[in-house]
């Protein structure tokens, strides 16, 4: 009995690299690709799959792509057994996915042979997370899969400070903003980084952009017209 799959990824070339790789297993077969959410639905809507495998960022599709994408597919497909093939590396990212029932999250650098095993793996009923988010995931407490993974690990204060900055505002104009030290939100925006696994500014905007968080975060007034108020 074949294991029939979905590939989903913007990039043909890395499409076309699956194909050749599982097409070496008699035991598995690709039965649609799709470049972007748009044609993945569509395609999901036509053809009966075991197993999707999907890149994380996927940009261009009706659908949207990232933790979005993947929402709306365990809402409109609860059984399909998911596979991120992906290059990003946050354990807190690939937790959220975990969350939203992600069976296995496979990077892009590691050897097509941990893909194929993970594609058994989730066939068999088992996941193919990496060992320290399935730990973390797995100490969540139970009901608590909707709070949005970033929520769960920053403070109040520290997940406010990250939303004003990812929306535009610099460490200057935040401390004006809020009515703190320039030090203090410093420290507090690196601890913030710290928690979340993240070395350097792009990588924060990065997760921001994929968790969504950037559009969450735009504040209703400026630091200047604030403080024009008082």
């Amino acid at each position: 009995m074949k294991i029939d799959l979905i590939v989903a990824d913007d990039h043909p070339a890395l499409i076309a690299g699956i194909e050749h790789a599982l097409s070496k297993s008699s035991a598995i077969s690709v039965a649609g690709t799709a470049s972007n959410s748009t044609e993945l639905v569509d395609l999901l809507a036509r053809e009966r799959c075991d197993i999707l495998i999907t890149d994380y960022a996927m940009p261009g599709g009706s659908h949207g792509d990232g933790l979005g994408l993947l929402s709306f597919l365990r809402r409109h497909y609860p059984d399909l057994k998911i596979i991120v093939f992906t290059a990003i590396d946050n354990p807190a990212l690939i937790a959220s996915m975990a969350r939203l029932g992600v069976r296995a999250v496979v990077n892009k650098m590691d050897h097509i042979d941990n893909l194929i095993a993970s594609i058994q793996a989730v066939y068999a009923g088992a996941t193919y997370i990496p060992a320290g988010v399935d730990a973390f995931v797995s100490s969540r407490p139970a009901g608590d899969e909707h709070t949005p993974e970033i929520e769960r690990q920053l403070s109040a204060r520290e997940l406010e400070i990250v939303r004003l900055y990812v929306s535009g505002l610099s460490v200057n104009e935040i401390a004006a903003y809020l009515h703190r030290s320039k030090q203090a939100v410093s420290t507090q925006k690196m601890n913030a980084m710290r928690k979340l696994g993240i070395e350097r500014d792009a990588g924060l905007f990065r997760y921001a952009y994929e968790t969504g968080l950037m559009a969450a975060g735009v504040p209703s007034a400026s630091p200047v017209s604030a403080q024009a108020v008082h």
